[in-house]
């Protein structure tokens, strides 16, 4: 289904695009991300904090990091209420995913993995390799959120296809 270079690529199509939307955002004032504009988690900053918490969550599933700080999904829309924390914690847990996915070896991919679900409150298996897919599609799916919500104020993200990006195919 996938490969570890997959894998790879995708981790840091995920750096790119987070750069890319976070840059963005840099151009409205903290009360703008923070406005609720009608997103699917209201503002630019809760969707951007339950990308992260989503994040977090994976790869501590994954066993490639602790838990996050908050255990639900609504409480992790306020994982990191300043501005500058959210940025950094950002660009430091890319760096972990980074160094997850090139880590992985072709065994990593095999197999199931079950988890307690937060949001179906029960257990859950799936394949491995689906959820590693899965960790990504959530990261788009939302980002793309936040870039409906940054041309809402009139600010256009840069280029967010992936064969345009500097550096990111793992192959």
């Amino acid at each position: 289904m996938i490969s570890p270079n997959y894998v790879r690529t995708l981790a840091r199509y995920n750096s790119w695009q987070n750069a890319n939307v976070y840059g963005a955002s840099e151009e409205l004032s903290d009360a703008q991300r923070k406005e609720d504009r009608g997103g699917f988690f209201g503002s630019i900053h809760a969707t951007l904090n339950h990308i992260l918490w989503a994040d977090q969550t994976w790869l501590h599933r994954f066993s490639a990091c602790p838990p996050p700080a908050k255990a639900t999904i609504p409480d992790g829309l306020s994982l990191f209420e300043h501005w500058d924390a959210l940025k950094e914690e950002r660009i430091r847990f890319d760096g972990i995913i980074q160094k997850w996915a090139d880590g992985l070896e072709p065994s990593a991919l095999e197999g199931d993995l079950t988890w307690i679900s937060g949001a179906t409150g029960r257990e859950i298996t799936r394949p491995k390799a689906l959820l590693f897919t899965h960790l990504f599609n959530h990261q788009t799916h939302h980002r793309g959120q936040v870039h409906a919500l940054l041309t809402g104020f009139g600010i256009k993200p840069g280029i967010t296809d992936m064969p345009f990006g500097e550096n990111i195919y793992a192959g």
